[in-house]
């Protein structure tokens, strides 16, 4: 055992409360009411924690499931070091209840759940793209462009409000504070483009005017993932007309679309490992819809996952792409970050071929990486830290 990984380990057993991280990639589920948004956050936390009714507002108080990210790494590496417990990343998903048109006005549930959005880093926008007489649609037909742009709509006017506020009050500050200008001129720019009823992730902002809008949580800036929920008539393709007309919508936009059956997922949900398996087969299909879903708001935000492995655990650590050492080893502890030495780096690949980090270092594969290495995706890790 290293030096570095038994600090670490007697970190852990004298501040396990100090360990216990939130995820880093939280995303809201919205969507007009009845558009399977509860049914999804369902499967999603494999329980019926949220209420799937035939009628608008069913969810009154947002949902908060936290999700583990499937990773097949994590028990080869556990299986090689003979690790007690196993921690994947994590993503958290926030059921919102269902807003209607005017929601940015007090309208239907309002500004509570608008708030909300305001909170997760991500939007998973899901649309209805089935027929069924039997479920009420909010607008009396299925349209799916006409609904994302409802809720668009409604992002766009809240954030104009906000827009405005903001400039109000930094244009009165600016007076005694000249270096205000730079924001107050963003803040224009974001303003206007809002005026021409665009979302503000559709505007050209550089690096630095970027840094400069983070302080003000546009929901309208957030990256978006459109969720296309078919009915069950439509697997195994997951195609019909409505979810074509998606995908061109958020062709146009940059947006990402993933058809999905909420009905199936929530089925599958109830069913084992191997009783899932063998019905995702029988229907044509290779994997539940859901771990597409999980995947693709995980990547949205350009997150990886380093692991490090011991006897005590295997764990997968969430950071942004392009993170340095020193910032990876912050996420297990200020400590490590503070005191950061060296990483010793050895890919996934390598720890499974090697038989683990000692075969790895006799092979010549172990890497020691200093304060400005750029962290992979994959990479086990052991850090020594004063």
């Amino acid at each position: 055992m290293g030096a570095g990984f038994f600090l670490v380990w007697i970190l852990r057993r004298k501040c396990a409360t100090l360990i216990t991280y939130m995820p880093n990639l939280s995303c809201g589920i919205v969507g007009l009411p009845n558009v399977g948004k509860s049914t999804l956050f369902n499967a999603l936390i494999k329980r019926a924690a949220a209420a799937a009714a035939n009628y608008p507002f069913c969810t009154i108080d947002p949902n908060v499931g936290m999700v583990d990210m499937e990773d097949s790494r994590l028990q080869a590496l556990s299986n090689i070091s003979k690790s007690q417990k196993i921690i994947p990343a994590v993503v958290t998903f926030v059921d919102i209840a269902g807003l209607v048109e005017g929601a940015s006005k007090g309208e239907g549930l309002g500004n509570k759940f608008l708030a909300n959005i305001r909170e997760t880093n991500a939007i998973i926008h899901v649309v209805r793209c089935f027929e069924d007489d039997d479920v009420i649609h909010v607008s009396g037909k299925v349209d799916p462009i006409s609904d994302i742009e409802v809720i668009n709509l409604e992002l766009i006017l809240a954030d104009l409000q906000m827009a405005e506020n903001s400039l109000s009050k930094l244009e009165k500050q600016m007076k005694g504070n000249k270096e205000l200008g730079p924001v107050v001129t963003c803040l224009q720019k974001a303003l206007a483009h809002l005026n021409e009823n665009k979302p503000l992730h559709l505007l050209d902002l550089s690096e630095k005017e970027e840094e400069l809008l983070i302080p003000y949580p546009f929901l309208s800036f957030k990256k978006v993932i459109y969720l296309a929920n078919v009915g069950e008539n439509d697997i195994p393709e997951m195609d019909n007309v409505h979810v074509r007309a998606v995908r061109e919508f958020a062709e146009k936009e940059g947006s990402a679309v993933i058809p999905i059956c909420a009905k199936l997922e929530e089925e599958l949900a109830q069913l084992s490992s191997e009783e899932s398996q063998e019905y995702l087969e029988s229907l044509g299909l290779k994997e539940p819809g859901l771990n597409r879903l999980v995947k693709s708001a995980f990547s949205l935000l350009g997150l990886i996952n380093f692991m490090t492995t011991g006897e005590v655990e295997t764990r997968a650590w969430t950071i942004q792409k392009g993170a340095l050492a020193p910032e990876a080893a912050g996420e297990i502890h200020t400590d490590l970050q503070k005191g950061f030495i060296r990483a010793e780096v050895i890919s996934f690949k390598d720890m499974v071929t090697y038989n683990g980090r000692v075969g790895a270092r006799e092979a010549g594969r172990a890497r020691s990486e200093g304060k400005e290495y750029i962290v992979e995706d994959g990479d086990v890790i052991l850090f020594f830290h004063n």
